[in-house]
């Protein structure tokens, strides 16, 4: 792991908080589907008669199935990783080919998926929408993928409208794909420019307080985070001596990381103080200082460099991709096959565990025999 005065080592620790990140949205999407009351904290969408779902989602055991923050802990860690290279050598250089390989490094991936994707609907093998009335989490799982297919669509979505527009008809979760490439081009527009700048966080600061409300904040405090990592080792050795403190960043980012997404029906619970309407600020506020914890404590570091979720780091962006057609079809067609022959939540626990050994299968599969490849490939450029 690379330390605070810029070792070379690689950042262990930020491969697992996106582990991490692509791992909770996995069970957000698969908890608001079978059970959206865990999102919604409505008793009326609930599958036990006690209601455990609501006390859950109104504690802060709903980080573990929070998408939206983990998507904005998935932007601070990737927004970390974008400028490393040039905080150790400040080649411009470098930085103008990152930006040019980001769009190949992300738009081979995601029409690969997208073109599955498109033979899956042809198939007639997208089940979400009639899970959903047995679910019950219409209000949110029905619509997805509900029209018809055209492969042109598919490619336009694929290769321009996620990158420029957020466009995510065929794949849920490509809404994302803007913010990740739009942001880490303004990562390294800013980097070029002011990277050696001595009053640069002055700059920083600006930017960050006109970002502040949008989704482009968590690339930028990524990249900030990454400043400060490697350019003030000594603000980053008396960090790591004052472990309270880093510790308690972590412990507020779980706070914050942990509201709520529907942002209502929050009366009760130790949320009901903040101000309603603000949850995707929360959730930026609690991933960046998640990442920030992290990086400046060594035990918050060694956890989230085990092997697991490294593991998970590795494969993450093919996880992102692949988990929710997976659930669309497979999860949702055996939920309708065996609806009412075992107990709900008996059969949902078998559907959990299948569902996650075949996304994780074919994460592995596709990081390993197609970005890697894809990726070594690009890096001859």
């Amino acid at each position: 792991m690379g330390s605070a005065a810029g070792g070379t080592g690689k950042l262990n620790f930020i491969d697992g908080l996106k582990g991490t990140g692509a791992l909770i949205v996995y069970l957000c999407h698969f908890a608001y589907a079978f059970y959206y009351s865990l999102y919604s904290l409505d008793e009326a969408s609930a599958h036990t008669e006690t209601g455990v779902e609501i006390l859950i989602g109104k504690s802060p055991l709903n980080i573990l199935y929070n998408g939206n923050f983990a998507v904005h802990l998935f932007f601070v860690a990737s927004g970390f990783v974008l400028c490393i290279r040039f905080f150790r050598d400040y080649d411009r250089k470098r930085l103008a080919k990152s930006a040019v390989k980001r769009y190949f490094r992300l738009a081979v991936p995601i029409l690969l998926v997208s073109t599955v994707i498109f033979f899956l609907m042809i198939a007639g093998l997208y089940k979400n929408t009639e899970a959903a009335v047995l679910a019950g989490s219409e209000e949110w799982f029905a619509g997805f993928n509900n029209f018809e297919p055209g492969y042109s669509h598919a490619l336009r979505e694929a290769v321009i409208g996620c990158f420029l527009f957020g466009h995510n008809y065929f794949n849920g979760v490509l809404w994302t794909v803007k913010y990740l490439f739009l942001g880490a081009l303004l990562v390294y527009a800013v980097a070029a420019l002011a990277g050696k700048w001595k009053y640069r966080y002055v700059l920083y600061a600006v930017l960050m307080a006109g970002l502040f409300l949008t989704d482009y904040a968590g690339i930028f405090a990524g990249f900030w985070l990454c400043d400060l990592y490697y350019t003030k080792p000594r603000l980053m050795k008396w960090v790591r001596r004052v472990p309270w403190l880093c510790a308690g960043i972590f412990v507020l980012g779980v706070y914050f990381g942990s509201y709520p997404s529907v942002g209502t029906r929050l009366e009760g619970s130790i949320y009901a103080w903040l101000p309603e309407g603000l949850s995707v600020t929360y959730h930026f506020i609690g991933a960046a200082m998640i990442v920030a914890g992290a990086a400046g404590s060594s035990v918050l570091s060694r956890f989230f460099s085990c092997r697991i979720l490294t593991g998970l780091g590795r494969i993450s962006f093919s996880w992102y991709l692949l988990h929710f057609p997976v659930i669309a079809t497979f999860s949702s067609a055996l939920l309708l096959a065996l609806y009412g022959k075992l107990s709900y939540h008996l059969l949902m626990g078998l559907n959990f565990v299948l569902t996650t050994l075949i996304v994780w299968g074919l994460s592995f599969l596709m990081t390993k025999y197609v970005e890697e490849p894809y990726n070594r490939f690009l890096s001859r450029w």
